[in-house]
Order: C-alpha cells, then structure tokens, then sequence
C-alpha cells in the first residue's frame, strides 16, 4: 500500500499521520502528473478509501467507514484548499501551535483520547467519509505542530506543480518536491531568463584609423 496521491508526484512522504494531510493536498490537478482526484464522487471515493486504509494501517487501526456521499464532495475540496493556503505560508512563519484557545476559534474537529494497556493515549478521529477525514486532517496537523514537522511540510516552489513535499533537507532549505523535474524547469527557465536579458557581443569590426595605417 502505499498514499497514491503523493507517489504519483514521486514526492517524499511525510513521516506518520502527516502523510495523510499531504495526500489530501496531492489530489490536486497537475497538467503533467494527474488529474483531480477530488473533480468527480467516484475517483474521490476510491481516493478516501485508499487513504483512510493507509492511515489506519500505519496507525495499527481498523480503517473507518469512508462511504462519500454526493453531498459531501464540496466539503472535501474545501478542506483541502483550507489546508493548502495554511501551506503557502513560510515555514518560518508559521505559529507552532495556539497558545490557549482564540476568540475566533472555529470547531473543526472530533477525536476520542484513548489509552493502551501502558498508559499510552491516543487521538482516534471519529465520524464516516469526509467528517472523519476532517477530523483526521486537523489533528494529525495538531500532532505534527507539537512535534516540529509541520514546518517540514511544503508546496513545491514550481508555479505549474505546487504539489506538497516533505522537506527532509539538513537546514529545511528544500523548494521543489522533485530536484529532477521542478529543479530543472526551473534552472531551465532561469537560464533562458539570463540569455534573454544579456546584451549580445559586439563583434563589429573596427577598421584601423589613419594615424594606424601610416604606421604600416
């Protein structure tokens, strides 16, 4: 198994629960890679379900009903849009986390704490189809806020792809989710830049003046 709306980008994966934000934002539209997974009810139904059953198998879970009603289709957009904006902000600019609770709270989320035979506790999300997705989104985006990936998370600098990368670099200086496709384009349309705004060479010939031909 593996989150196939990243793998069709080659783009490196994020680490845990964080993969299934990134996935919801690759289901975007690129010219070169893959149409809309979220443009029709049936190709986003098989894309939730294959999501909600990577998820839940990397979590050690029994995956969730991810039965998406026509009416619920909108609402999945929307949630990826609303998480792709979060991404455009720079990483460095981005809060860790909220400190208490803002005026201007929105619920987005229902999850239940639970707890293993060792005390460990857990945020399991609860609903069907996109209700759940949803409360997965927000919380896997909380947990990765607490643990410092969420600044890891990106969109690919190249203005036709954008899709989400996770940025695995040393320093976090990584721009493009694929150095071999978005890297070159971008090398590419930078030199054609440069030679376009060069002056050409001026190879006119000078003839010799008379002061030099008296002196032939």
């Amino acid at each position: 198994m593996s989150w196939i709306a990243t793998a069709r980008f080659e783009a490196r994966s994020a680490p845990d629960g964080l993969a299934l934000v990134q996935d919801l934002v690759n289901t975007h539209a690129v010219e070169r890679d893959g149409a809309d997974l979220l443009a029709g009810r049936a190709a986003a139904q098989q894309w939730l379900q294959e999501a909600t059953r990577q998820w839940a198998g990397d979590r050690g879970l029994d995956p969730p009903a991810s039965a998406l009603p026509e009416k619920d289709l909108e609402a999945l957009r929307e949630l990826r849009a609303s998480v792709q904006e979060m991404l455009v902000i720079p990483p460095d600019q981005r809060p860790a986390g909220p400190d208490g609770t803002p005026s201007t709270a929105t619920q987005r989320a229902q999850v239940n704490l639970v707890t293993d035979e060792l005390g460990r506790v857990a945020m399991v999300p609860v609903g069907t189809g996109a209700g759940w997705l949803a409360s997965a989104i927000w919380s896997e985006i909380l947990l990765a806020q607490r643990v410092g990936t969420w600044s890891r998370l990106k969109l690919c600098r190249e203005p036709g792809c954008r899709s989400a990368f996770y940025d695995a670099s040393r320093n976090g200086s990584g721009v493009w989710h694929n150095v071999r496709s978005c890297g070159n384009i971008a090398n590419l349309r930078a030199s054609r830049t440069r030679k376009k705004h060069t002056p050409p060479a001026d190879h006119t010939y000078n003839s010799p003046g008379p002061e030099s031909q008296s002196l032939l």
